[in-house]
This record gives structure tokens, sequence and C-alpha cells, in this order.
């Protein structure tokens, strides 16, 4: 895949550019059986109230059921197709099973139609198939990875991102993720092997205003600009944060400051913390 420039016929196209897509089949189409209605609601939960700032409108959408789980053991399936989600950046495959069942996955880089995937304890670790952890290779590219054995996969599930499985100890695997952080799963949990489909997402630029708003993001207002009754740097005489540093509209710290839970229950499996950029410096905490 790669990234295809527009030409500069107008503001918004110069410098803008969108992905080739020709990792996709041609002629593919939604398979109908997986789809769902999804229903836009704009950042607001069940009671009207708004949960999620900046959110709202955007290009009318349909769920993809994507097989996170991978749990159709000894059952050899074909990729019919590589397809586009616009609910996510990475790219989906379209399984065919020899049982009739048709499902979507997640499409590691380099799958193609026709490839063969198979799933379970016995399946090769070659791309595509999913198995256990403690019958996976160390040193192996892995994505989707499960937290808990069946709960279906968890992590690693954005476009080119991959984790490294490296080191096994009893019932625990010990894995490297895309962010630094290195973490002990249970050697029961599942994972898909191979790097995520995509990897030149992070390379695209939008180039205007408007291909953010057809995502459903809406302009982020600044806290300068408010009043104070919405924004603890709202109000004053001109421009001024009120002799503070940047807090979030809850007062939280919005640089550096930590927002995991100090008691979370999944805190003993970190074996390193991620690499987190706290005013300019890499820090490993």
């Amino acid at each position: 895949m790669g990234i295809r420039q527009y030409k500069p016929v107008t503001a918004g196209r110069r410098g803008a550019s969108v992905s080739d897509f020709a990792e996709l089949t041609k002629g593919a189409k939604p398979e109908k059986s997986l789809l769902l209605p999804k229903k836009r609601k704009g950042g607001r939960n069940n009671q009207g109230v708004v949960t999620s700032r900046f959110r709202g409108g955007g290009h009318r959408r349909a769920l993809r059921l994507v097989d996170f789980r991978r749990a159709k053991d000894g059952v050899p399936g074909t990729v019919d197709s590589i397809q586009y989600d616009p609910n996510r950046n990475t790219r989906i495959a379209l399984i065919f099973y020899v049982d009739g069942d048709k499902r979507y996955i997640l499409a590691p880089h380099g799958l193609k139609a026709g490839d063969q995937v198979l799933s379970g304890p016995d399946a090769p670790p070659s791309i595509g198939n999913c198995l256990p952890l403690k019958n996976i290779p160390l040193g192996t590219s892995i994505h989707n990875i499960e937290m808990q054995p069946d709960r279906g996969g968890k992590l690693v599930r954005a476009a080119g991102l991959a984790a490294t499985l490296m080191a096994r100890d009893a019932d625990w695997a010990q894995i490297t993720l895309p962010s630094g952080e290195i973490r002990r799963v249970p050697a029961a949990c599942r994972a898909s092997i191979g790097m995520l489909s995509n990897p030149d997402d992070m390379n695209i630029v939008l180039g205007k205003a408007g291909r953010k708003r057809w995502s459903g993001r809406k302009p982020h207002n600044r806290g300068t600009a408010m009043n104070p009754i919405d924004h603890p740097h709202g109000g004053g005489e001109g421009r001024t944060k009120g002799g503070r540093h940047p807090v979030s509209p809850s007062g939280k710290l919005a640089k550096g400051g930590r927002t995991r839970k100090p008691r979370k229950p999944s805190s003993s499996a970190i074996v390193r913390r991620r690499r987190s950029r706290r005013y300019g410096q890499v820090s490993m905490k």
C-alpha cells in the first residue's frame, strides 16, 4: 500500500493526502449478514448529557461485526477479500470457512485474497493465524491480544501496530507493546500472528477541516476562550490562563498528569511502564 497525494487545485487539496487503497480487493462489497446499523450519539449518554466533548456529525456508517475471539478452532478458512472498514484505520478480511460460516477478522499486513487462515492450538504460527501465546515462538510479532482467556482480543488493534512475544514463565507470557510497555498476560490467551495492515495511515494529511468533520470530530474550543463557569481558564481581561498550569475542564493537569487508577488490579501485570513524554523529557516510570 501507499499514500496518494492530491493535486493542489484548491487550498484544501494542497498538501492533502489519502491512502491509495491498493491492498483492497477490487469489486468487493460488504457482507450484509455481518453489518449492523450504527446510531450516531454525538458524544452524549442515554440521558442526553455530553460525556465526550467535540463529537458529532460525521458520515453515515454501518458497523462491521469483527471476530476478535477467533475461537473457530480447527476449521480452515479462505480469505475472500480485503475490505475497508470506516470504523477503524486498519483493514479487515472477509473469511469464508469450509463449513459455510462467514466472518470478518483484522487483516494483518501481507494477507491477500485466496490465503488460508486457521485458529486453534494446532495452527502453525503463520500470518493471519490465531493461537494461544504458549504455542507461539518467542520473538514473533503478534496483534489482537487477549488479556483474559476467551474474552476476545483487546490489545494492539490499530493500523500498523504489532507487539512482540518476549518470554514465557509457567502460566504467564511477557509481551512488549507498541507503546514500550512490557506486560504479563496469561499464556492461555490468544493472539494473531503478524503486523496489522495499513501501516502508512499515520502519515496521511487531512488537508482541511472538513475531512475531520466527516469523521465525526467537531472543532476543539480553547479553554481561554470560554467563560469562568465553563472552564478553569475562562474569563479575565484579555488572553490569560489565570496564572496556573494548563488543566482540563474538571481541573486535572493537562500536561503529563497520570490518569490511571493507582490501585487498578491489572497494575500488577505491568512489568515496565510505557514511555511517557512529560515536559519534553522521556521517562521510563
